[in-house]
């Protein structure tokens, strides 16, 4: 029986494919546990509340975290 195909390979092998893949990723999780927070603050501003902003913080490193275990969970051995 043969493997899955990973998802995230690349197929030709390149390093520097393999490099911008993981780039993305990075950029990806950054902005992810970053955008939240800024939405949050922006809410916070325009609707007179404190609390969006640390909660949008909050719910982005948890989101990033969790993205972070998923990714680590489909490495290679």
């Amino acid at each position: 029986m043969s493997q899955p195909q990973h998802p995230h390979k690349n197929d030709s092998g390149s390093p520097v494919g393999e490099g911008i893949a993981w780039a993305s990723r990075i950029i990806a999780i950054g902005l992810a546990m970053f955008l939240p927070g800024v939405v949050g603050g922006w809410l916070d501003a325009r609707w007179g509340t404190r609390f969006l902003g640390p909660a949008g913080l909050v719910l982005g490193l948890v989101t990033a975290l969790a993205w972070l275990v998923q990714l680590d969970g489909r490495k290679q051995p």
